[in-house]
């Protein structure tokens, strides 16, 4: 019987979604037995031109990671959707636009013109910028993708039909997701797989260390203060996510002292991840004071980048809209 197909692709993120496979360990091995890998650039020879070849609905499941920034992005998760029957969202950028959508917060033309000629490490006297084309001395047109005039979430450009939540998945849950796609006993269509359907606090040690009703009158960064590792950070002040986060990491940055920034993302039902944080901190701030208020929330120097770090391209306010894109 041939074996199910799968394929993997890479768009606009950091690449770690990409290791994150690799970090199966020995259970890749058992990956490779139960699956014919048909498409992944990053660590196959493989061309576009192979997927073009297959006949459509082939492919089992496509796992695409990244948000869509290029218009090259969008032409090859197009053709994977229209040679698949399952799309699966694979980490944070590719379900909400993650860390590289913050770049939504400017336009492209202020991004290439920070990027090329006013970044304090540039030095391009001559005011050279990338091209759409260059003919190069040997009379070859040389081409580069389109940057495509903001980054989007993978489902505001193809229909998809799951999702694998973390800035990376872990191994636990990846394996967790590749099962539920492989059991042929599939989950809602729209489903986050391999995480919790509660938040974080759930799956966090210091949870029985949270009391009934947080209340905080500080908020610190976390090179501010020295953690206590045994108690909850909220209470400490750092501006910890998990009580609206999805669970499922293990609470891995907790463990380490560290706040959890949100990468698993929103529960169900919650429509804007940052506004729901937003409207938390907003409920555990301990003054009634107008000013005492503002004073505290005051010490938040990146909302956008606490709140917004890894859904700003899939929430309600999007990013900036330049006059062409209306």
């Amino acid at each position: 019987m041939d074996k199910p197909k799968v394929a993997l692709y890479w768009c606009a993120s950091c690449g770690v979604c990409e290791e994150a496979v690799v970090d199966l360990a020995e259970k890749i091995l058992e990956v490779v037995n139960l699956v014919e890998i048909v498409f992944w650039p990053v660590a196959m020879d493989y061309k576009i031109e192979d997927v073009e070849q297959l006949p459509d609905g082939s492919i089992t499941a496509s796992l695409i990671n990244g948000g869509i920034r290029l218009n090259e992005h969008e032409h090859v998760v197009k053709l994977l959707r229209k040679k698949s029957k399952l799309v699966v969202a694979y980490g944070a950028c590719s379900a909400w636009g993650g860390v590289p959508g913050l770049a939504n917060l400017y336009s492209r033309e202020e991004i290439l013109r920070y990027v090329y000629h006013e970044a304090p490490t540039v030095e391009n006297p001559q005011k050279i910028q990338p091209q759409l084309k260059t003919k190069a001395e040997e009379g070859i047109t040389l081409e580069l993708p389109e940057f495509l005039p903001r980054l989007l979430p993978l489902d505001l450009v193809v229909d998809v039909d799951y999702y694998i939540p973390g800035c990376p998945p872990t191994p636990e849950v990846t394996w967790k997701a590749i099962e539920t796609l492989l059991s042929g006993n599939l989950p809602a269509k729209g489903s986050v797989l391999g995480a919790l359907d509660k938040s974080l606090c759930y799956d966090c040690p210091l949870n029985e260390t949270k009391p009934e009703k947080v209340l905080i009158k500080d908020i610190k960064r976390p090179h501010e203060v020295i953690a206590d590792p045994s108690k909850c950070l909220l209470t400490q002040g750092l501006a910890c996510l998990g009580p609206v986060t999805r669970g499922g990491c293990g609470a891995l940055c907790v463990k380490a002292a560290m706040p959890c920034t949100g990468c698993f993302g929103p529960l169900d039902e919650v429509i804007d991840y940052g506004g729901k944080a937003v409207s938390y901190f907003a409920s555990i701030v301990d003054y009634t004071d107008e000013e005492e208020i503002e004073k505290v929330l005051g010490k938040i120097l990146d909302p956008m980048g606490i709140f917004y770090r890894y859904s700003l391209p899939a929430s309600r306010l999007r990013g900036k809209i330049t006059v062409a894109e209306k």
